[in-house]
């Protein structure tokens, strides 16, 4: 996505989702991405636009993305745009037996064994990092996540935007949540992608972080407390400086100043275009409010302690909408005068407490949001479906009918 400065808070918007390609018969990964861009396009592209839409590789040759081909500001249009172009994708993968699969992760993908590194252009960055952290693991090479860039206009807006965003990331999962199956078993964790993303790179420590960014107040200070720090523990792996780029950082929202935006990283991809949109929109128009005070001061978003957010972070993975935050101080942020509440209750008093300034929150969305708050966040809901049973059969059943959901762009 290349958003074109000035764009200033809110005034557009991209968005990037992750899906896997599959046998469409069995959903055992196929690794074609490559083969797919090459019918495309005659080449093994790293990125191809087809209109409003563009498709890239990621690291792992299963995975394509698709986003935004530039600064969107209709957020409506956004599910059926997406929608399309997923259904022109799976027509050509038909010709391989294949198709789309959505959700944060492959339920029974055994990574040491399926895993295959995308070959071509670009290649050489994702040689660095198998040859520095091993990218066989689910963490690495078992992830599909929907990425939300929000622009900044200068340096004020950058340092509310980033504000307004880190006490949001906590409850975030709680919400999109979809990775509850790994190795054909439930882990304990809604949010299992996020766990890995949180285990992934430990070898070097400071480049994720505490997943919760760092409280800044200049752009020379997110240099320096986080960027110039990466770079330096990279450096001895990285003699050839082929990773000292901003996206090195791991982060739940990282700055992207090559295109004057933040762009958020911890929603899992949902069943299809619509449910990722929806949650978007509540995301945004959440950060509006907060930043309009609408709930509490500004200075106290900016001041909130990482390791406060951090906690509510940790329970969020592993317990979704069922956990109980009990920081009162936290709650407050939202205008929420409780002792204590779940997330689910948290995000119910949002959406019952939001002024809609600019973006309308559409009624598709809110059927979906309260789809969420009602029934359960997908990993939820995707447990309830499979009742206990996790054999083989039963999870190929489930899993069908998500692939069906994209399909057809409904809800499971």
């Amino acid at each position: 996505m290349n958003l074109n400065s000035p764009l200033s808070l809110f005034s557009a918007f991209g968005i990037e989702a992750e899906y896997m390609i599959v046998h469409q018969d069995t959903l055992n990964v196929l690794p074609i991405a490559d083969r797919l861009f090459h019918d495309i396009s005659e080449r093994y592209a790293n990125e191809i636009e087809n209109g409003d839409i563009s498709y890239s590789n990621e690291l792992a040759l299963h995975v394509i993305e698709l986003k935004t081909s530039g600064p969107s500001k209709n957020l409506d249009v956004l599910p059926y745009l997406f929608h399309q172009h997923i259904c022109h994708i799976n027509r050509l993968l038909a010709k391989y037996q294949a198709k789309l699969l959505p959700t944060g992760a492959h339920p029974w993908m055994n990574p040491n064994k399926e895993f295959k590194l995308w070959p071509h252009g670009y290649n050489e960055i994702y040689e660095s990092y198998h040859q520095i952290f091993d990218c066989r693991g689910h963490g690495w090479s078992n992830l599909q996540s929907i990425h939300l860039n929000l622009p900044f206009g200068n340096e004020e807006e950058f340092v509310k935007l980033h504000a307004a965003i880190r006490p949001i990331l906590p409850i975030m999962p709680a919400l999109s949540a979809s990775s509850p199956i790994i190795d054909s078993k439930p882990t304990g964790y809604l949010d299992t992608r996020l766990f890995f993303y949180g285990q992934n790179q430990k070898k070097i420590p400071i480049i994720a972080g505490d997943i919760i960014p760092e409280i800044i107040l200049s752009k020379k200070e997110y240099h320096e407390k986080i960027l110039q720090k990466i770079y330096q523990a990279i450096k001895p792996y990285d003699p050839k400086n082929i990773l000292q780029h901003e996206w090195l950082n791991s982060r739940g929202a990282i700055a992207r100043f090559d295109r004057d935006a933040i762009e958020v990283r911890l929603l899992d991809t949902q069943e299809c275009p619509l449910a990722d949109v929806a949650i978007v929109a509540l995301i945004i128009v959440t950060l509006q409010n907060l930043l309009n005070e609408n709930w509490g001061s500004y200075e106290k978003l900016l001041h909130y302690p990482t390791e406060n957010l951090k906690e509510i972070y940790l329970g969020s993975i592993k317990e979704g909408l069922s956990y109980k935050i009990t920081d009162q101080t936290y709650l407050k942020l939202f205008g929420c005068n409780k002792s204590f509440c779940t997330a689910k209750e948290l995000w119910m008093h949002i959406l019952n407490h939001l002024n809609r300034p600019k973006f309308a929150f559409d009624q598709k969305f809110l059927t979906v949001i309260n789809t969420i708050l009602s029934q359960g966040n997908l990993s939820e809901r995707i447990l309830k479906a499979l009742k206990g049973n996790y054999s083989k059969a039963n999870l190929l059943n489930t899993y069908q009918k998500l692939a069906d959901c994209l399909k057809y762009n409904k809800i499971f």
